[in-house]
């Protein structure tokens, strides 16, 4: 990531997804006292965090630290009012390490916890709501278009079934729900059955989808708008207002073939429009000693854009 990011001297390093703060690190260590790291999280505990160890990590002599707590769908519009000007962005999709270990999260079946499953815990409906609420198809579409799961429709019954008796509140229950279809092997040989349906739920709960499609659309305009300029006759420092840089790259890394078809999709249309170039032509992905070290490291793929200069 480092390498592909190529951070410089004074550049601005904008962290969509900070998480506790691992990247921001890496890559503010070759920014220098003139550089800056904005670390975004929808975790408000995560971006405190973050911000907090990035700052420490760095010292007194590091780049400026900016942490912001919000959904990276609207980071272009809070690193414009922060009067700056991206020339790395980086999206680390899904949950942090730190989320999945924390029982009361509901993001894992592998602690028994309330079935909450937010990024965001300030706002927004959990998965117990969606699962105790949904009508049966609208809960067999999420587990199929967010899951991939062939049997979507069997647990989806299952669930309305299970909650006439009790409202199912914990990650627990939803496992045990889920297992009782699809049996203890119904994932696969390397998986547990209720991961699709958990996967589903979080990415239903947190409109991740959504949220990615918006930021790439936010990283096109600002593409748009840096051409607008340097057809205007602005010189190489004229943003005409977009967030990006001329040469900024923008990397994301995601973890699963919903999300890696819209990077690879949308990434092709922008480098199509003469907006950017490709940095990677192919994903990135852990090696074999990665994947030993770090399992959740396996099904990860980068993929970096460079934004055009015009003008």
């Amino acid at each position: 990531m480092v390498e592909l990011m190529a951070p410089g001297a004074g550049e601005v390093y904008v962290d969509c997804t900070a998480g506790l703060g691992g990247h921001g690190l890496a890559i503010g260590a070759a920014l220098g006292a003139g550089g800056v790291v904005v670390l975004n999280d929808a975790d408000a505990g995560n971006a405190a965090e973050a911000g907090e160890r990035v700052r420490a990590g760095l010292g007194p002599g590091g780049p400026r630290v900016e942490a912001l707590h919000g959904n990276f769908a609207d980071v272009g519009r809070r690193v414009g009012e922060l009067g700056l000007a991206a020339d790395m962005v980086l999206a680390d999709l899904g949950f942090a390490s730190s989320q999945m270990g924390d029982a009361e999260r509901g993001l894992s079946f592998m602690r028994d916890g309330p079935l909450d499953m937010r990024f965001d815990r300030s706002s927004g409906a959990t998965a117990a709501d969606l699962v105790n609420t949904l009508e049966e198809r609208e809960l067999a579409e999420i587990l199929w278009e967010f899951g991939e799961e062939r049997g979507s429709r069997r647990i989806a019954s299952k669930i309305v079934g299970e909650r006439r008796v009790s409202p199912i509140q914990t990650t627990a229950h939803l496992a045990s729900i889920v297992q009782s279809v699809l049996g203890p092997r119904g994932g696969g040989p390397r998986i547990h059955p209720a991961t699709r349906t958990f996967q589903a739920l979080r990415i239903a709960v947190n409109d991740e989808l959504g949220c990615l499609e918006a930021l790439l659309e936010s990283v096109r305009r600002a593409a748009f708008v840096l051409r607008a300029s340097g057809a205007r006759g602005g010189g190489a420092d004229d943003r005409g207002g977009s967030w990006l840089r001329g040469g900024a790259r923008v990397g994301v890394i995601s973890f699963h073939s919903l999300e890696d078809r819209i990077v690879k999709r949308t990434f092709s249309e922008i480098v199509g429009q003469g907006l950017a170039e490709s940095v990677t032509r192919r994903p990135v992905e852990a090696d074999e000693a990665e994947r030993g070290a770090n399992p959740r490291s396996r099904s990860a793929r980068l993929r970096v854009i460079r934004i055009a200069s015009f003008g």
